[in-house]
């Protein structure tokens, strides 16, 4: 599948939609997902155009992962968990809802999780759950 610069991931970048950021630099944005699946569920997502991880880069996707680590270890602090689902979901046959590569974090653990995009999250409580990660990046 070719990359679909208009995908709701690609107008985040380009400051078309607004994010609640958690940690941005050069090659890497992570931001609160609108739709969580529970407190605290940020989304991960390499700048760099790829609709899956097969299509990524492999030094883009060493970067990306190393963030992942980074923001779930953040994670961890602000809401004083002990674990972490990660998922990254390749492909609409996997369940991959926005053709641009990203990872799902969530402190939480299975049994916890809520459906996906499911229902609209209460903006300024994951705007306050953000705070809490930023603050221990």
């Amino acid at each position: 599948m070719a990359y679909d610069d208009q995908n709701i991931f690609a107008r985040i970048l380009r400051g078309e939609l607004p994010s609640i950021k958690i940690y941005e630099d050069d090659k890497v944005l992570a931001f609160m997902d609108i739709m969580p699946q529970a407190d605290g569920h940020t989304l991960v997502i390499p700048k760099a155009p790829a609709v899956t991880l097969l299509d990524l880069d492999g030094d883009d996707a060493a970067y990306t992962i190393q963030v992942v680590q980074k923001v779930a270890r953040a994670m961890k602090k602000a809401f004083d968990v002990d674990g972490i689902v990660l998922m990254q979901l390749s492909g609409v046959a996997a369940g991959q809802t926005v053709p641009h590569v990203h990872f799902h974090l969530i402190p939480s653990s299975v049994h916890e999780l809520g459906k996906h995009a499911l229902t609209m999250g209460d903006q300024e409580k994951i705007k306050a759950q953000a705070e809490k990660i930023k603050a221990e990046l």
